[in-house]
């Protein structure tokens, strides 16, 4: 959820036709991944009983969900918009792009070191070789920003923050 909001806001910020592109393609497509995981998760616990509930250490979330898809954290940290990042600059939300896709792999990663059933390893395959593609994107969006930075923009020398001040005229008292 966190990677679709973040995807799909920052597109409105992009400076080419590319990177809205692969934000928007990229943005939509994490919807995708957020009702395959819930679906996962809606599979392994729609039959459990109480006690399998309050044996897994889930009694918590049943009282306030039972089984229903709320999403959170693995440590029970629930969803919510400071989870992600659209500060306007193209290269700053590449980058923390760039980084969530590592992110996400690193999960699935894990998720396959604990997961042996196939009915659950293999679509979380399907999703940690997607985020490898979208680290991809990703990549060619940056590189397609980076190839239009000139002196106008603020990722390459800018005179109107980079340049040194001057002192304003003044009466001779100070030391500059």
């Amino acid at each position: 959820m966190g990677a679709s909001m973040r995807y799909l806001s920052q597109r409105f910020a992009a400076p080419n036709r590319i990177t809205m592109g692969v934000l928007n393609d990229v943005g939509t497509e994490e919807l995708a991944h957020l009702e395959m995981v819930s679906t996962i998760v809606h599979q392994l616990t729609c039959d459990l009983t109480p006690e399998e509930i309050e044996k897994g250490g889930f009694a918590n979330y049943y009282v306030d969900h039972t089984v229903g898809i709320w999403p959170q954290s693995a440590g029970g940290v629930p969803f919510n918009a400071n989870e992600f990042s659209s500060v306007g600059d193209p290269l700053a939300d590449l980058f923390e792009d760039l980084a969530a896709e590592q992110k996400a792999r690193k999960t699935y990663d894990n998720i396959l070191r604990l997961v042996k059933d196939p009915e659950v390893a293999d679509p979380i395959r399907f999703l940690r070789a997607r985020e490898i593609v979208h680290f991809q994107r990703f990549g060619e969006a940056l590189r397609s920003v980076q190839e239009q930075l000139d002196s106008k923009n603020f990722y390459a020398y800018n005179p109107s923050y980079d340049a040194p001040t001057t002192c304003p005229p003044c009466d001779g008292s100070c030391e500059n």
